[in-house]
């Protein structure tokens, strides 16, 4: 200690509990990802209400508060949300990752593919139906859907148009979205949709032209074949690759009695877009 300080200096060791963790300087802890956080607020919320809801991976209140956290990260659109509140997440991915299921996060469903956030499935839907007319606003008129994946989107979009057309390039998925589709959805939903083995870059043109067009991968341009697909006043929703730059974005084309009209959005990570199948 140096003469002339003028008392003694505070002990640096050890701090009070009361003195810990409040640096002014020390960075906010992120908050860590808890895979059972819906059921314990689904939970919470099942025991302020008088009547019995369930308290498992199927309970309503689970996918409810999922389209909660959606509308708190600023997704507006009220179809999308009344078909997320209906279609079970947990059923489409491996039982390993069903507690995971509503979380916003993406998961593998295996041979290189993911099942994307739900975020980024209600916002890529979302765009879709802001490209919609007013006398079609409460549908998206007949869809094509490249990459079925685990037939999650595919589920959502039979809710939401009058006729889905599926693509998958990858056999042991398309195998697996008519497992989970036929034991999920009902039957008049069920035979609304057509899935397809094919190669989702050339689109499928027995059943074009398409109101609306989603695809779950992306490369560094869109196929001529969708842009060909599309119906007058039709909206494509992809992800691509930045123009001039790095990095993917969600692409939107209107087609108009005028010709192509393109616009890009926020950015997006996808599997690569590829052709042929496997």
């Amino acid at each position: 200690m140096t003469a002339g300080s003028g008392g003694a200096r505070p002990p640096r060791f050890p701090l009070a509990l009361d003195q810990v963790g409040r640096s002014a300087s020390a960075p906010k802890p992120r908050e860590p990802l808890r895979p059972q956080r819906h059921l314990h607020e689904a939970a919470k919320d099942a025991r302020a209400r008088p009547a019995p809801q369930g308290l498992g991976l199927d309970s309503a209140l689970v996918r409810q508060r999922m389209v909660q956290r959606l509308r708190a990260e600023g997704i507006r659109c009220e179809p999308v949300f009344a078909a997320m509140e209906q279609v079970p997440r947990h059923h489409f991915v491996d039982t390993a990752l069903a507690i995971q299921a509503y979380e916003d996060t993406s998961l593998p469903i295996g041979h290189g593919q993911t099942i994307s956030k739900p975020s980024v499935v209600a916002r890529m839907i979302e765009l879709l139906f802001e490209g919609r007319s007013a006398r079609d606003a409460g549908h998206l008129g007949r869809a094509l859907e490249v990459g079925t994946g685990c037939g999650y989107q595919t589920a959502l979009l039979a809710q939401l148009a009058r006729r889905v057309v599926s693509i998958e390039r990858l056999r042991p998925l398309f195998d697996k979205a008519q497992t989970n589709l036929s034991a999920w959805l009902p039957r008049r939903e069920l035979d609304q949709v057509r899935l397809v083995f094919a190669d989702g870059m050339l689109g499928h043109p027995p059943n074009a032209p398409y109101d609306s067009l989603i695809a779950a991968a992306g490369g560094d341009e869109l196929p001529a074949a969708w842009l060909d697909q599309l119906a007058v006043g039709g909206r494509l929703v992809a992800p691509m690759h930045r123009s001039g730059g790095r990095g993917q974005v969600l692409v939107v084309v209107d087609r108009r009695e005028s010709g192509l009209v393109r616009t890009e959005h926020e950015a997006v990570h996808f599997v690569p877009l590829k052709s042929g199948t496997v």
